[in-house]
């Protein structure tokens, strides 16, 4: 059983000020497989606080400090890659296979990504007779789901720590295995406290309360496209940025000149990849009107 009862919150773990907690369950054969603790308005202050002050010096860290950081992270996250591999299937139900060569994989990279980036971006440059300067928005408020847990904390985590901005991340409260290691390898790595802040619980209470905070700068939410209209009303109160990634019915376009067999049950197998359980699931298949009877024929 895996227990999540502490958050991490300016560089230390620490006592949620909540007392709930629930199960989290391993859809793949509905077992309990741990507990969450789940935060209150309370821990998010102490987060957003944290991230808050700490803004102030590692905003003006160095590419050369942040680059010698991300090669720590890359290097205690591949250390850790087992652990993160066996998480994600008991949180979210991914076959073994699927979690070490996909899941684990993806979110290291985002990291390598970001790494690569630092070394030939440019965050000041001349144009004409000015210089255009580019600088960290400041505290930013990341909330995942669940389905990839590691990636699309890795995708927000990694770009927002090299632009030098400091975040506190809510991951999904039914996958919250996978983000409490990420702390673990964050802190491993040196990286320096307040900087990146775990707060655990629900949309409802916790997320709410970092979509409305007054000192979150950004909010980078990916889910459900109701949850994500009242991110967006939520953070219009206090005119902070938001950027979002919804749910969707992604198309597959299948040509009439196409190899109708393969590009039906190669869709398929391409929808169902991870359970199905896909932001980018292809999973409205059109075809050619003469062609539906025997494209079904094929799924």
């Amino acid at each position: 059983m895996r227990n999540n009862l502490k958050f991490y919150i300016d560089g230390t773990w620490v006592q949620p000020k909540s007392t709930a907690v629930i199960d989290v369950i391993n859809p793949a054969d509905e077992t309990v497989v741990g507990q969450v603790a789940l935060g209150d308005t309370s821990d998010v202050d102490d987060a957003v606080s944290a991230a808050r002050k700490a803004f102030e010096t590692y905003s003006l860290t160095s590419i050369e400090e942040r680059i010698s950081l991300f090669d720590r992270i890359i290097a205690a996250y591949d250390k850790r890659a087992n652990d993160l591999a066996l998480a994600v299937t008991d949180e979210m139900g991914a076959p073994q296979w699927l979690s070490e060569q996909l899941q684990v994989t993806v979110g290291v990279a985002h990291f390598k990504i970001a790494r690569a980036a630092l070394a030939t971006y440019r965050f000041d440059e001349p144009l004409g007779t000015s210089e255009v300067v580019r600088e960290p928005i400041g505290v930013c408020a990341l909330i995942t789901p669940w389905n990839w847990p590691l990636m699309l904390m890795a995708a927000k985590v990694a770009p927002a720590l090299a632009a030098g901005c400091t975040v506190v991340l809510k991951p999904s409260e039914i996958a919250p295995f996978s983000g409490t290691i990420l702390a673990e390898i964050l802190h491993d790595a040196g990286v320096p406290k307040g900087v990146f802040n775990l707060v655990h619980g629900d949309g409802r209470v916790v997320g709410n309360a970092l979509t409305s905070h007054a000192d979150v700068d950004l909010v980078s939410f990916t889910g459900s496209t109701a949850a994500g209209i009242e991110v967006a009303r939520t953070g219009a109160l206090t005119v902070k940025r938001v950027h979002q990634e919804l749910g969707g019915k992604s198309p597959n376009i299948v040509l009439r000149s196409a190899d109708l067999a393969s590009a039906v049950e190669g869709g398929v197998a391409q929808m169902m990849l991870n359970s199905g359980q896909n932001c980018s699931a292809p999973s409205r298949m059109l075809v050619h009107v003469d062609q539906v009877a025997e494209a079904i024929s094929y799924a």
